[in-house]
């Protein structure tokens, strides 16, 4: 079992930027992907970004050029560096890991990411 502990969501005028963290609690040592979904009220999840273990991201067109995503295996954390944001940034922020041998998901608990005009 991993735990996924979010942190760095919070209310942040356009133009703006936050720093998104998430930190597994293990290390994981087969190969995964971990990355960042995000659901707005009365919309569906959908992928921010990922990025494997060997570093491969993954980037919807919506925020392409505006966030970046890292990691930092010795900490088994990820990062999503968000600049630029804009209102329709605005959702709950969730992170995710994936294990591609074991064919499993763990969710994080979401953090508030709220992006005023």
């Amino acid at each position: 079992q991993v735990q996924l502990v979010e942190s760095g969501g919070g209310l942040v005028q356009a133009g703006g930027s936050l720093r998104l963290s998430c930190a597994a609690s293990r290390t994981i040592f087969s190969r995964n992907s971990m990355g960042w979904y995000r659901q707005a009220p009365g919309k569906q999840r959908e992928l921010v970004a990922s990025i494997t273990s060997d570093s491969i991201t993954n980037y919807a067109d919506s925020v392409k050029g505006r966030f970046t995503i890292s990691r930092d295996n010795a900490k088994n954390t990820v990062y999503l560096q968000m600049n630029s944001l804009k209102p329709e940034d605005t959702a709950v922020y969730y992170c995710k890991l994936y294990l591609f041998a074991a064919v499993v998901n763990y969710w994080g608990q979401g953090t508030q990411v709220t992006v005023s005009s």
